[in-house]
């Protein structure tokens, strides 16, 4: 039989030792914190980011160099000079950027539209600047509200997965919603009578349309439907990285730097803030 004195001499005894486990165990459990997103940038030098390369004015990819240009490429290169890193761009889709961040592919996206669906799954920075969904129209198409555009009779191409695919199928659950893999290939449908119209981002609306006037007419839905481009990241407990990009942004919008960029790269595609719809404005 154990005595009470030896019994408090074993529980002391396990105490002792859990303590001393405790303190051997705390080390480790620190060493295997995952590493955040902004403490990898700082180790590696790397920032990773994606690019659309049918997007300009946002991303543009000259086939025959290989080079990035566009606004967002520009900001992510001021981005990543500011965080003392090397930019590194991986070619994606508008549809795919959420799974490349997810997938630990890229660190940030710049040009995602913020949804509630996008929003169970990344966090987003504060707004780049405000966009507005247009229609580019075969140019005999009569309709200028999204009521009219919600009939059985409208077929709307978007490229899959896309914030305009997302805004068509819930403004327009009536109408017929062509998917293509690439904003491009839908054009390409409208081009050739396939679809009536296409839902773009007012951006590339004005783009699509400096590039082919004879596609059709820019049509802005009535009422409009605004929202914004911002940037977007994996979802991680280490809130860094989004709260710099956030600071950075703010900090760059009151230089004037983020406007100068937008307008710049405009007119790299032939558009200017002449070109913009009465009423709307970045």
């Amino acid at each position: 039989m154990i005595s009470r004195r030896s019994l408090a001499g074993l529980i002391g005894a396990g105490t002792l030792a859990a303590a001393g486990l405790g303190s051997l165990a705390a080390p480790a459990l620190a060493e295997d914190a995952p590493e955040s997103t902004f403490e990898r940038i700082r180790r590696t030098k790397k920032l990773r980011t994606g690019a659309v390369a049918g997007g300009a004015p946002y991303y543009h990819k000259d086939l025959a160099s290989g080079q990035w240009r566009g606004f967002y490429v520009d900001m992510a290169k001021a981005l990543a000079a500011e965080m003392e890193a090397e930019l590194e761009l991986t070619e994606t889709t508008w549809g795919n950027s959420v799974l490349d961040l997810q997938a630990n592919k890229i660190d940030l996206f710049f040009g995602l539209n913020p949804t509630p669906k996008r929003a169970l799954v990344v966090d987003f920075s504060v707004p780049v600047f405000n966009n507005a969904f247009t229609i580019v129209a075969r140019k005999d198409f009569k309709a200028r509200s999204w009521a009219e555009l919600n009939s059985p009779e409208v077929k709307i191409a978007v490229d899959v997965g896309s914030s305009h695919d997302q805004v068509v199928s819930r403004l327009c659950p009536k109408a017929q919603v062509v998917r293509f893999k690439a904003a491009d290939e839908a054009t390409i449908a409208l081009q050739t009578g396939r679809v009536d119209a296409q839902c773009l981002i007012l951006m590339l609306a004005l783009t699509v349309l400096k590039k082919n006037p004879a596609l059709g007419q820019l049509v802005v839905p009535s009422p409009v439907f605004s929202t914004t481009s911002n940037a977007g990241f994996r979802r991680e407990r280490d809130k860094t990285l989004r709260d710099f990009v956030n600071t950075w942004i703010d900090y760059n919008k009151g230089l004037g730097f983020i406007r100068q960029t937008i307008v710049s790269n405009m007119e790299l595609v032939g558009v200017t803030e002449a070109d913009m719809p009465a009423g709307l404005s970045l």
